[in-house]
């Protein structure tokens, strides 16, 4: 899981890593924590990449409330706790849909129960608890792994297939391809990367993809039928 610390006093950062390390061992959760000093780091060239974000209120160069308005026109599924010594700031980080705020000084009862409402919101947004990001127009997008049935590329552009959803981005198929390497995907043709557990059947020539049929090239074929055994094999 992803965590964002937004906070300029090093030892609160230092406390706030801390307490996040405590409570992913007692619960059996990796954090991949970054840090940064004020608000306008976190803002500058936010990509949407975080599942969490753990903000101080009151912070030199842009304050906390300020960043998380800023955050908001990117993404909106993010889940924000703020940490203050000020609880009147509660009222106005609801309006930025914060989840929640913690008072300082950061007791471990107190920052333990926050962290676990926003544990519980995460994967309730994302069941199957993977997910890559992806940016659309006018800010970021996160989608599950399991709910994409294929990707492919058109021009420059990348569609990603989902049910009934097509999402557009920007990049190539090997950007995606690298991206969802640590998951049941393959590359079909040069064009086309389909998650072979919605793969519902196979001939010589093409690939049925949910009710998609798509084409497999000549030097793929074998690989493919390899693959689909292979999964099926690590499922059953």
């Amino acid at each position: 899981m992803r965590v964002a610390i937004a906070e300029d006093e090093l030892h609160t950062r230092r406390e706030i890593r801390r307490l996040l390390e405590r409570y992913g061992a007692e619960n059996g959760i990796s954090f991949q924590v970054s840090e940064f000093a004020d608000g306008d780091s976190i803002t500058e060239n936010y990509t949407g990449s975080y599942d969490l974000i753990l903000m101080d209120v009151e912070m030199p160069f842009v304050d906390g409330m300020s960043a998380a308005e800023e955050i908001r026109k990117a993404d909106q599924e993010v889940t924000i706790i703020f940490i203050t010594n000020a609880p009147q700031y509660a009222i106005k980080g609801y309006k930025v849909g914060a989840l929640d705020y913690i008072l300082k000084p950061v007791s471990y009862y107190a920052f333990s129960e926050s962290i676990k409402r926003a544990i519980a919101k995460i994967r309730a947004r994302h069941p199957d608890d993977n997910y890559i990001t992806i940016f659309v127009k006018g800010g970021a997008r996160k989608i599950g792994v399991n709910s994409i049935d294929y990707v492919e590329v058109i021009d420059h552009d990348l569609f990603f297939h989902a049910g009934e959803e097509l999402i557009e981005t920007r990049g190539t198929i090997r950007d995606v391809e690298n991206e969802l390497a640590p998951y049941h995907f393959f590359k079909c043709n040069k064009g086309c990367l389909i998650n072979l557990a919605k793969v519902t059947g196979y001939n010589k020539n093409d690939v049925v993809v949910g009710k998609n049929t798509l084409p497999v090239s000549r030097s793929r074929k074998k690989p493919l039928q390899e693959a689909i055994h292979a999964y099926l094999d690590g499922v059953t």
